[in-house]
């Protein structure tokens, strides 16, 4: 059986148990096409980065659609991370606010732990552009729960 291909920076920072979870499942196909890149990851806090070529709407910025695709990447792995093994999370609640586009270069989204509890997990992930100016904020709720065999 092989394992999925995950885009990892070269210098990337995981926890044993980001690392384990993410050679299993990767980070999923429409992260994979949209070159989302693991820079960091764990259950407490992670980092991708992600090329706006590519991902932009008809007028030439970056898509919302894109931010969200980020941030769900980010807040679902880590809230999976922190579910441990046997156990999965699946979204229930995402907010996002953007504050300002971007035409060119990366973007970086760092998720942040807000709430690690038993049932349920709630992240942070802010974007921003190569200059670090804020993109975006998103929120988002996993709710966690027993795999099904």
């Amino acid at each position: 059986m092989s394992t999925p291909e995950t885009p990892l920076d070269p210098s990337a920072i995981l926890s044993d148990d980001a690392e384990r979870l993410l050679g299993r499942r990767g980070v999923g196909d429409l992260a994979e096409r949209m070159g989302i890149v693991i820079v960091e990851m764990s259950a407490e806090r992670a980092v991708a980065r992600m090329p706006v070529e590519g991902n932009t709407q008809p007028v030439g910025i970056l898509h919302g659609g894109a931010h969200v695709v980020l941030a769900e990447t980010l807040g679902s792995i880590a809230s999976s991370v922190h579910a441990g093994p046997g156990r999965i999370a699946m979204g229930i609640e995402l907010n996002a606010s953007h504050s300002r586009s971007v035409a060119t270069g990366w973007v970086t989204g760092t998720c942040t732990a807000v709430h690690l509890g038993r049932t349920l997990a709630t992240h942070q992930i802010v974007m921003t552009d190569d200059q670090g100016r804020l993109l975006s904020t998103v929120r988002i709720t996993n709710i966690i729960t027993e795999a099904r065999a």
